[in-house]
């Protein structure tokens, strides 16, 4: 039988799962994929009590997204068989190290499984094996938001894929250098790693790689206001993995941002759906309707759904195995909530765990962390920390070309300048409104452009 969690009975049903979870591996969303890790179990269970090691190898190397439950009981149990530093023991390695970053949150055992990988792979002169060990460290580098670590050793994978064929770690290194460019406000290199990556998956034919490579080209445009050339890839994602949190949140913010409130509806309710029919886990399915729910109260004034997003950021909080990256998700939305409530007592809770991700576009949040840090040091009304991050946010779009986010900061810049009331302050806010409405009218975004035309009626009152 395909369903269960014995042990296949014999070889032949072995065989027939381990292809079987291959195929669901290729053909299943991202939200059912740990059916095929219960396959490629009971496939690898079979192999190690027949004492088959190199199946057994083969199974648990299988390549896997980030952050499915079991992979790393898959895996160690395969470790288990084989000798230390050997070949056999360095195909699993950085799989094993993916497994502890996302599936744990153990940097410190994945750091020490691409280590040992890395000395095997250089002792062998395994161009692949040392290619899977960067793009292993890349995705672990990011789940720890160290973007800097993440750009380098994705590049360095990058860069040995020519000499290499690693068709899955290259797409993974790819993905994680993409989020790290588009972070730092490098959208241009993003786009064209974007590109590259989207070719590659088109190739490799596996359905969360082709939609996440379409979201590497989504995302960069929407953070320009490219609204038709984000939605098409957002299609394309949609139509291939239609219950990941991360293709409807983005899509859903997209939509809001431009004013077609019924279709963002529709994105909402099913982002809600897709975490009610997901485990309560620290990953994508709670972390975007924690974020995105409160960015879209804010863009619309509407407090429907709030205690859902506060009930999705308790699961990622409350995890001792949540990554920081989800962590960071969590907070940037109960973050935003403080804003939107004006609780000046939670934002002086959430203004510093936040403060470390200046100077980005936290990743696939489409918000300026200096403009929400604003935000929250102009509710907190320390008007002088407020003006200091506007400031920084202000640099930061109109270098990035995030148009959108300046239009928005500039708004909000705006608000806090006529709150404070000092010299000048009536007349920078004035032509900061100016040119968020020049912005917000040139790119159609309706909420944006209204709230802008009742703040310059204020003014000139």
């Amino acid at each position: 039988p395909t369903t269960g969690t014995e042990s296949a009975k014999d070889a032949e049903s072995a065989a027939l799962l381990f292809g079987y979870g291959r195929a669901q591996v290729g053909t299943l969303g991202w939200v059912r994929l740990t059916q095929a890790v219960a396959s490629l179990t009971r496939a690898c269970d079979y192999y190690v009590g027949a004492g088959d090691i190199d199946q057994a190898v083969a199974i648990a190397g299988y390549p896997l997204p980030v952050g499915l439950s079991g992979v790393v009981q898959l895996i160690g149990r395969a470790l288990e068989l084989v000798a230390p530093n050997s070949r056999q023991a360095g195909n699993l390695l950085p799989q094993y190290g993916i497994a502890l970053s996302g599936e744990l949150s153990d940097y410190q055992g994945a750091q020490r499984a691409f280590d040992e990988a890395m000395v095997i792979a250089r002792r062998e002169s395994d161009v692949a094996l040392e290619l899977k060990t960067l793009a292993g460290t890349a995705r672990a580098d990011i789940l720890q938001l160290s973007w800097r670590k993440c750009i380098e050793n994705g590049l360095q994978a990058i860069d040995l894929a020519r000499r290499a064929d690693a068709p899955y770690a290259e797409a993974d290194a790819r993905w994680c250098t993409i989020q790290c460019l588009w972070s730092f406000g490098d959208p241009s290199a993003a786009k064209v790693q974007a590109a590259a990556m989207l070719e590659l998956a088109e190739t490799l034919r596996v359905r969360t790689w082709l939609a996440t490579a379409c979201l590497g080209g989504q995302f960069p445009a929407q953070l320009e206001g490219l609204w038709s050339v984000a939605r098409d890839f957002s299609d394309r994602s949609l139509l291939l993995s239609p219950s990941d949190a991360r293709h409807l949140g983005t899509r859903l913010r997209l939509e809001y941002e431009v004013g077609e409130f019924t279709q963002g509806n529709v994105y909402l309710e099913r982002l809600v759906e897709a975490m009610r029919g997901s485990p309560p886990l620290p990953g994508p399915q709670h972390s975007f309707p924690a974020m995105m729910i409160p960015m879209v109260a804010r863009i619309t004034g509407a407090m429907d759904h709030l205690e859902i997003a506060v009930e999705a950021a308790e699961v990622i909080l409350s995890s001792p195995s949540a990554t920081p990256m989800f962590s960071t998700h969590a907070r940037l939305g109960l973050a935003m909530l403080a804003v939107v409530r004006a609780d000046a007592s939670a934002a002086t809770d959430h203004y510093q765990p936040l403060v470390s991700n200046s100077g980005t576009v936290f990743n696939l949040s489409g918000i300026a962390v200096d403009r929400l840090l604003g935000l929250l040091a102009h509710t907190m009304v320390n008007y002088d920390k407020a003006d200091e991050h506007f400031q920084n946010s202000l640099g930061f779009c109109r270098q990035a070309g995030y148009r959108p986010e300046l239009a928005w900061t500039c708004c909000d810049y705006g608000d806090m300048l006529r709150e404070r009331d000092g010299p000048g302050d009536k007349e920078m806010a004035i032509t900061l409104l100016d040119e968020s409405l020049a912005i917000s009218s040139e790119l159609g975004m309706r909420p944006l452009m209204e709230r802008v035309l009742s703040r310059r009626e204020i003014l000139k009152a």
